[in-house]
């Protein structure tokens, strides 16, 4: 294992600013709101982008880190800058929601699976295991961090630019750095690519293959779990703006989605280096918790600064799944394999993404967000007890 010098840490924060890039995910919610009326939208369509952009990410993590696997994260997070660029610029063009699921959605959503597939496994191969919770934290802090100025970003450009002209920017703009931040990013010697030398590298005896992790019935529970955590956080911030618009009449909403992205990347940060310490699952299950009675309060709360607080709060239960998941794989299934591995269980994160849809739905119906926050809230109490059924699995031929 390789220990954390200088340019371990050069890695990690090279990934850290991809992920501050690749972010642009989570400002969905104000380009969502800012969408004129006479584009025809209805809410469930401003709704479909962020849900696809979600569900293509997740689906993408499964080759990305299979690529990033076996050629090494540099060309691998380089191809995703590439295309989230131009799947922003792509939609910058248009005015149809179809247009905007291809661009912004698919596209982009790509770009930001390869991207983000490529930034975390090789800064934790820099480290000991105990220190891998921390260094995933800090990796994925940037993409919950991106929303502190992105958000009010977009917004400053939206009124001065129009939704169009500012996609055009932010396309141009992110390629340039997550290409240039790729670079970067490097295995450690004794984690080199085992392709360069045209054979596989032997697998240790707890690594497991891909192949292998889905075998394990503890790999299906970590998925529920996975979803159902993600569903929460996820519905939130894609309707942040509108939530706040309709139960306090606050129109400043990108000021809420910042703040929630505060939350989102210090609860990856103190989740992550949590777990270290107290264990990954009693971590999951005290944040996991607290964001259930979050969601079965906020349908009421009315008052601004109560939810700006609900806001940071939701934002900081949600970003701790994002350390504490890629950290319960690499603990439960090796290093060797990691990015694949946690490929196949963050499928369950775009699943989780429909929990947004539902909520648009949900309001195009009853004009009220009430149920969705109940539906979620129900589903964590769910992950509660799953989680009280999970153990670290044994390898077959290894020892216990």
């Amino acid at each position: 294992m390789a220990d954390g010098s200088k340019k371990g840490w050069v890695v990690t924060f090279s990934g850290t600013g991809i992920n501050l890039a690749l972010g642009v995910l989570y400002s969905w919610s104000v380009i969502s709101k800012s969408i004129p009326k006479e584009w025809g939208w209805t809410e469930t369509q401003r709704a479909l982008p962020y849900t696809i952009a979600c569900l293509i990410f997740a689906l993408m993590m499964v080759p990305a880190g299979k690529l990033q696997d076996r050629f090494g994260p540099r060309m691998v997070a380089s191809v995703g800058g590439i295309l989230t660029g131009l799947g922003l610029i792509l939609a910058s063009r248009f005015q149809d929601v179809t247009m905007y699921i291809l661009g912004f959605g698919v596209l982009a959503g790509a770009g930001i699976g390869f991207g983000y597939a490529s930034a975390t496994p090789p800064a934790v191969k820099w480290f000991p295991p105990a220190k891998t919770g921390m260094i995933a934290g800090l990796v994925v802090a940037g993409f919950g961090l991106a929303s502190v100025y992105i958000a009010p970003l977009v917004n400053f450009l939206i009124g001065k630019n129009g939704i169009q002209n500012t996609l055009m920017i932010l396309g141009i703009a992110f390629m340039i750095v997550v290409v240039l931040f790729s670079q970067m990013l490097v295995n450690p010697p004794s984690a080199a690519p085992a392709a360069k030398s045209g054979t596989k590298a032997p697998l240790g005896a707890g690594d497991f293959t891909g192949m292998e992790v889905i075998t394990t019935p503890v790999s299906y529970l970590l998925w529920l779990m996975f979803a159902f955590n993600a569903g929460a956080g996820l519905m939130v911030i894609g309707k942040l703006a509108k939530v706040v618009d309709v139960q306090a009449g606050y129109k400043a909403g990108f000021i809420l989605v910042a703040l929630l992205a505060i939350g989102n990347a210090g609860g990856r940060i103190i989740a992550g280096t949590a777990s270290d310490k107290m264990g990954r699952i009693r971590v999951l299950q005290i944040f996991t918790l607290f964001q259930a009675v979050l969601m079965f309060l906020t349908p009421f709360i009315a008052h601004p600064i109560l939810l700006i607080v609900f806001s940071v709060c939701i934002g900081m239960n949600y970003g701790s799944n994002l350390a504490l998941f890629p950290s319960i794989v690499k603990d439960f299934y090796g290093l060797k394999n990691f990015g694949i591995n946690y490929g196949v269980i963050f499928t369950s994160w775009g699943v989780g993404s429909l929990m947004a849809l539902v909520a648009g739905m949900i309001y195009d119906k009853y004009h009220t967000f009430n149920y969705a926050f109940y539906i979620s809230g129900a589903l964590l109490i769910v992950t509660l007890l799953i989680s009280l059924t999970v153990k670290k699995p044994v390898k077959k031929g290894a020892a216990a």
